[in-house]
């Protein structure tokens, strides 16, 4: 998953103790649209422009094993009825910051279902 600009912003706040809006459980978020428009580290939300919704972590997520990163949401019957085909991770449930986003179908929901998206995201050096 790609990592945007202001992400880029709030990993460099943190390093020096510049109180960035933390990804914890209580300020991370999901989010996904049916935007296929390219991915570009300037964006700050999903492209979608209607179709996009954002979802808070299921209890005990984010969470972090060594270097990985793993953010979970459940979408229930009455969320997200669209084509999936973009998604990232925020730091408010509207406005905030677009951590990162990547483009890529993941299919159609619909009304009858339930859908647990899971994002993993690797902390690496170059």
């Amino acid at each position: 998953m790609a990592l945007t600009n202001n992400g880029a912003i709030e990993i460099a706040k943190a390093a020096i103790g510049d109180a960035p809006t933390t990804l914890n459980n209580a300020n991370a978020y999901l989010g996904v649209g049916d935007s296929s428009t390219a991915f570009a580290a300037s964006q700050t939300d999903l492209q979608a422009s209607t179709n996009k919704q954002r979802k808070a972590m299921d209890a005990t997520y984010p969470a972090r094993t060594s270097n990985v990163l793993t953010f979970r949401s459940l979408y229930g019957t009455a969320d997200a009825n669209f084509a999936w085909a973009e998604h990232g991770i925020f730091n408010a449930a509207t406005s905030g910051v677009m951590w990162s986003r990547k483009v890529e179908s993941l299919g159609t929901k619909t009304s009858a279902q339930s859908w647990l998206l899971t994002v993993t995201v690797t902390v690496a050096a170059a």
